[in-house]
């Protein structure tokens, strides 16, 4: 069974301003980033299906334009699973310069999550304004590693993007991460202003049914709630600069 350790454990703040998301700034610059998985409730000792919500932003305090974002790094820890054994997988190629509705075609056994994106345009002369993608991933491999593959259209201007989110291993607490690089030729897209994911998966391979993600809650039987890290955002900056943000969540034990 081919799996990645996914950290899909956690929600631990309930107050209203970790409903909205959490932040910190640098200088001008605010990422923000929220998230969580569904059910809450777990098996301590196996894992079970869960469907994970990821959402991030940036903004500037001053109204100035977003600076264009180099990479973006999606740190996950290890307390639950990715499972992809016998989940078909799609290409970059096959999606390019298609439509949602092509993409499916082309693509729709590889389907792992839907979500939206908006990106800030700069034209000279002209104030900033933003564009709107719907966003559908797909499970995928790219020069032989496993990867999310995630294609975003936006109707005005008519624009297409398809964007591998390499999967990496790396020590220290987010020890998995889904890694993409934002080249220039992305057109608009490096200046994303927001984007929100939501992955969720069942499947059935060999008489079994499979979860793309699967979780538990490892908590002493004494215990009822267990508070974990969740996830991690990175961006790279065309500057140089990196900001991060990660955030934490609990789950019940059952």
């Amino acid at each position: 069974m081919r799996r990645v350790l996914f950290a899909l454990v956690v929600l631990a703040s309930l107050t209203a301003a970790t409903a909205q998301g959490e932040r910190v700034q640098r200088g001008n610059l605010i990422v923000s980033l929220d998230g969580g998985f569904a059910p809450q409730k777990l098996p301590r000792d196996r894992p079970a299906p869960v469907s994970v919500q990821l959402e991030a932003g940036l903004q500037t305090t001053d109204g100035t334009t977003l600076p264009r974002v180099t990479r973006v790094e999606l740190g996950i820890p290890g307390r639950g699973l990715i499972t992809t054994r016998g989940l078909p997988t799609c290409t970059a190629r096959r999606l390019r310069n298609t439509t949602s509705a092509g993409a499916l075609e082309a693509c729709r056994p590889a389907l792992i999550g839907t979500g939206r994106m908006s990106a800030e345009v700069k034209v000279p002369n002209q104030p900033a304004f933003v564009v709107q993608a719907r966003l559908l991933a797909f499970n995928g491999r790219v020069r032989g590693r496993r990867a999310v593959l995630v294609h975003g259209i936006s109707a005005q201007p008519p624009t297409t993007v398809v964007l591998p989110f390499l999967i990496r291993y790396r020590p220290g607490r987010f020890g998995t991460a889904l890694v993409a690089d934002l080249p220039p030729t992305l057109g608009p897209w490096p200046h994303f202003a927001h984007f929100e994911i939501d992955l969720f998966r069942r499947y059935g391979y060999r008489g079994h049914r499979l979860s793309y993600a699967s979780a538990s809650c490892p908590v002493p039987k004494r215990i009822a709630l267990g508070v974990f890290s969740f996830a991690k955002a990175t961006f790279t900056l065309a500057d140089g600069r990196r900001i991060s943000k990660g955030i934490a969540r609990s789950c019940y034990a059952r």
